[in-house]
């Protein structure tokens, strides 16, 4: 029978009701208590890593999960770590980039409801992570209303509804039908995992709305080392505004800019329209084509805790991890 690690970091699944509303109060163990049948699935250990809700994860968090997987990793066949949902996926992304080609599967999930309420949705939810832990599903996913995403492509889609979660621009790896793992995808894997264990959070996001001008953009990379811009549909930025000029300047004193889209899907092309033809031809901005923004995030912040050289980070960008981008390097099919 297959060994599971279960770690404990908080959110909604081990919240209980306070006077100042929900906060989380169960420990890992506590959890493992509501679900005896899991005996029949795995064997599990736990450890309480964390008790945040995840509104209060950060990036170092990220490598406290990391620092605890890499200390375990060759004791356990497999890892369910409980999470918030409202930072999860960026959690789960920034796993990603931090384990990769891991044989051993690390899966998140969470729950809507606390596992004390009658209409939870945090023991079917466990369940299946366990399921799926203790399968051959390699990488990192997040496992969630039955259905299995991969880490670097997860999404919180709905605030209350069970199925939070979406897959964006790639499919579900599986889905989890009467108990049962149906795998669509298999992640690709190395026979040993590359831990990392350095970020940079100095990356700062922006979303563009009409009539902006430069002053936030200016006042986010003076503070930081690099700005995602959320632009409108396949990219681009005001030509009034003084934006061009703004994203020079910084860009020669060796700050980093990403275009990306606040349209969920399909992604971003910033070369179609003139207004995003002359970034594209003149300036050294990158652009996310169909990365997920939580994905941008994560891998600037793993990309910057490593060089700040400009080609290699932008080498970097551009190669492919956990299928987190497949547009320009392999067009937009799988």
């Amino acid at each position: 029978m297959k060994k599971i690690l279960l770690i404990g970091t908080g959110g909604t699944i081990a919240s209980d009701v306070t006077e100042d509303g929900l906060a989380p109060e169960l420990t890992s163990e506590q959890l493992l208590n509501h679900l005896p049948a899991i005996s029949s699935i795995c064997d599990v250990e736990c450890i309480q890593l964390l008790n945040l809700d995840s509104t209060n994860m950060r990036p170092e968090h990220w490598l406290d999960m990391v620092r605890c997987i890499r200390e375990n990793y060759d004791r356990y066949d497999g890892f369910v770590i409980t999470h918030g949902t409202d930072t999860m996926a960026y959690t789960a992304a920034g796993l990603s980039y931090l384990i990769q080609g891991s044989p051993k599967p690390v899966i998140l999930t969470g729950a809507q409801k606390p596992i004390g309420f009658d209409s939870t949705d945090s023991k079917i939810n466990m369940t299946d992570a366990f399921r799926c832990a203790a399968s051959d599903l390699p990488g990192v996913s997040i496992v969630f209303n039955n259905h299995v995403i991969l880490g670097t492509r997860a999404r919180k889609t709905r605030t209350k509804s069970f199925q939070a979660f979406s897959s964006i621009n790639y499919p579900d790896l599986g889905i989890l039908r009467d108990g049962v793992l149906l795998r669509y995808i298999c992640q690709d894997c190395t026979t040993v995992p590359t831990f990392f264990d350095t970020l940079d959070n100095k990356v700062a996001l922006l979303k563009l709305t009409p009539g902006q001008d430069r002053s936030a953009a200016d006042f986010f990379l003076e503070r930081n080392d690099a700005l995602i811009i959320e632009s409108f549909g396949v990219g681009g930025l005001p030509e009034r505004g003084g934006f061009y000029d703004c994203l020079q300047s910084w860009i020669e004193q060796g700050k980093f800019v990403v275009l990306t889209t606040q349209v969920p899907s399909e992604g971003s092309d910033v070369g179609v329209y003139h207004v995003g033809h002359s970034l594209k031809a003149n300036l050294r901005v990158l652009e996310a084509y169909d990365m997920t923004t939580e994905a941008v995030v994560a891998k600037l912040m793993w990309i910057l805790g490593r060089t700040h050289d400009r080609t290699e980070v932008e080498k970097l960008f551009y190669t492919p991890i956990a299928k987190d981008i497949l547009f320009p390097v392999h067009g937009w099919g799988l």
